[in-house]
C-alpha cells in the first residue's frame, strides 16, 4: 500500500471541484486535473508494481497514462475524489491484467504472473498468486457480493485506504473494515481451492 500523501498534495475540495467540472463538460477541468491527480495516481501505481515480479516490463508511468486514457473516455460522471480514485483502481485492475495476460500469452511455460497479496489478504504470512486467477476469483466474488469485490479492488489494485474506500463506497468505516476481512478471507480459500495460491519463497 503507497504511504500517507506528500505535504504538497492538493486539497481534496479542489479536485471534488475539478471533477464535478469535467463531469458537467468542462474539458478544460479535465485538463487542469491531471497535474493535480497525476503524482497521486503513479505513487500508487508505483506501490503496486513493487508487489509484482522482478523486471516487470510495465512502468508506473505508462500503467498511469494507460489507465487515465482509459479514464478519461468514461461517460460516467465524478462527484468527488473518492470516486475519481475508486474507477481509476477499476482501470488499473484492467490494464494490469490485460498486461498479465498478453505476457502469459508469450510465455505460458512461465506458469503466470504472480503478486504479493499484502495488507493482510493473505490472512497469515504473505504469499503469492496469480494476478489472472485473482482477476477471475474477484469476479466470482462480485457475483455474491459486489460490495465486496470493489473494496478488494479499492484496496487491492487502486491502494486506496480503509477511509477512501468506505467514502467511495458510501458506507461507514466499520462495514468496509468487516468487509475486507470476509472478502479476503473468501479470496484466500476460493485461490487455496484452484491451487492459485503459493507459499512466497
Amino acid at each position: 500500500m503507497p504511504g500517507p500523501p506528500p505535504e504538497n498534495a492538493p486539497p481534496p475540495e479542489a479536485i471534488t471541484r475539478l471533477l464535478q467540472a469535467w463531469s458537467e463538460g468542462d474539458l478544460g477541468a479535465r485538463d487542469r486535473l491531471v497535474p493535480l491527480v497525476y503524482d497521486e495516481l503513479r505513487r500508487r501505481a508505483a506501490a503496486y508494481l513493487r508487489r509484482e515480479r522482478r523486471g516487470h516490463t510495465l512502468q508506473p508511468t505508462a500503467l498511469v497514462h494507460e489507465a487515465y486514457g482509459r479514464l478519461a473516455s468514461q461517460h460516467e460522471p465524478f462527484h468527488n475524489r473518492a470516486q475519481f480514485f475508486a474507477m481509476a483502481s477499476q482501470m488499473m485492475r484492467r490494464v494490469l491484467v490485460d498486461h498479465a495476460r498478453a505476457h502469459h500469452a508469450r510465455k505460458r511455460a512461465s506458469g503466470g504472473l504472480r503478486v504479493e497479496l499484502t495488507e493482510g489478504l493473505a490472512v497469515a504470512e504473505p504469499r503469492q498468486v496469480d494476478l489472472i486467477a485473482l482477476d477471475h476469483a474477484l469476479e466470482e466474488l462480485a457475483a455474491l457480493d459486489e460490495r465486496q469485490a470493489r473494496l478488494v479492488e479499492m484496496r487491492f489494485f487502486g491502494g486506496l485506504t480503509a477511509d477512501e474506500a468506505a467514502d467511495a463506497l458510501s458506507v461507514s468505516l466499520a462495514t468496509a473494515n468487516r468487509d475486507w476481512a470476509l472478502a479476503r478471507a473468501w479470496l484466500f480459500r476460493r485461490l487455496k481451492q484452484t491451487g492459485s495460491a503459493s507459499q512466497a519463497p
